[in-house]
């Protein structure tokens, strides 16, 4: 128990560490080419913190553990939206630009809808699941989401520009490319340890996939908003986020059900809709208190909720 304590925290720092030059190699990238720095969150940046999820979830469905897989990808949704963006919006209030209020966030908010209507087969006399079809459907949505990035993204002009580097390429790409192998193997160092433990405790696969696996998976989100947040470099933090959020529910549930057909647990629905109801306050709190902004109160109480949520459903197995 020790030892898988001291890797754990050695993953930790991994990840922040990871995520500080993934941040860094990101930003001047988006600024060299003109691309604003909410696109490259939404894909570059997302597609890295997404990436232990991603590994996670492959070697799940194919070991044939779809509560992992759900768990896995809805619970670290949930962390993301909640935790993260909480964290985040408590360190600085959170400026959202116009693009993301009309249009990022009511995506991500389709993208649960879709989950939840797949899921539960509520159109077709089949058992609750993601079948073949369904991952191909995840996948063409992720691709259409990727074409939208591209051709309506390019073009935005950076919100802010904290610092301006002149790095070369190899550089910026060796930043990128070191960020993510830190966060990939900082990730499973934190997950593979974090599971060990979690199971000697005799803790359930489903509450293991929603809380400890996911929160693991989201550490890099996590490392990499507050990063960016610190920085003052909102489009990275949110656009992470919301990037992750998309990706997670169309590529890596989509490569997953590719991979597999996965059952899906009743259960899991509540968190599903705890995911749909998080999404529609951010969207709302876009328009309270100061416009196209997550203030400081309204970070502290998706923080609040979802861990007064995690509490309840851990007490459950206790």
């Amino acid at each position: 128990m020790i030892l898988q304590s001291i890797i754990l925290v050695a993953g930790l720092l991994l990840l922040v560490k990871g995520a500080d030059w993934l941040v860094d190699g990101a930003s001047v990238l988006a600024k060299k080419h003109k691309i604003s720095d909410l696109a490259i969150g939404l894909t570059i940046v997302a597609f890295g913190t997404s990436a232990p999820e991603l590994v996670v979830n492959t070697v799940a469905s194919m070991g044939g553990y779809p509560d992992i897989v759900f768990g896995n990808v809805i619970g670290s949704n949930n962390f993301n939206l909640f935790i993260i963006l909480g964290i985040a919006g408590l360190i600085t209030p959170l400026a959202v630009q116009s693009s993301s209020v009309w249009k990022e966030i009511p995506f991500s908010l389709f993208a649960a809808f879709v989950l939840l209507i797949l899921v539960n087969n509520y159109f077709l006399f089949e058992n609750p699941g993601l079948s073949l079809v369904d991952g191909l459907i995840l996948l063409v949505l992720f691709v259409a989401f990727l074409y939208y990035v591209f051709t309506q993204l390019k073009s935005e002009p950076n919100a802010e520009i904290i610092e301006q580097k002149d790095y070369s390429n190899m550089k910026i790409w060796g930043l990128i490319l070191i960020g993510l192998a830190g966060l990939v193997i900082g990730g499973k160092l934190v997950v593979d340890n974090a599971v060990a433990m979690a199971q000697s405790l005799g803790v359930s696969e489903k509450i293991i996939g929603l809380t400890i696996v996911a929160a693991g998976t989201s550490l890099p989100e996590l490392a990499t908003s507050v990063v960016a947040s610190m920085r003052k470099n909102n489009d990275i933090a949110i656009g992470n986020i919301i990037g992750s959020n998309i990706f997670n529910i169309f590529l890596i549930l989509g490569v997953s059900s590719m991979i597999s057909p996965l059952n899906f647990n009743l259960a899991f629905n509540t968190d599903i809709y705890i995911l749909i109801g998080g999404t529609l306050f951010l969207l709302l709190a876009m328009f309270t208190g100061k416009k196209k902004t997550l203030d400081r109160w309204e970070a502290a109480l998706l923080l609040i909720s979802y861990l007064g949520y995690t509490t309840y459903l851990v007490s459950l197995e206790v």
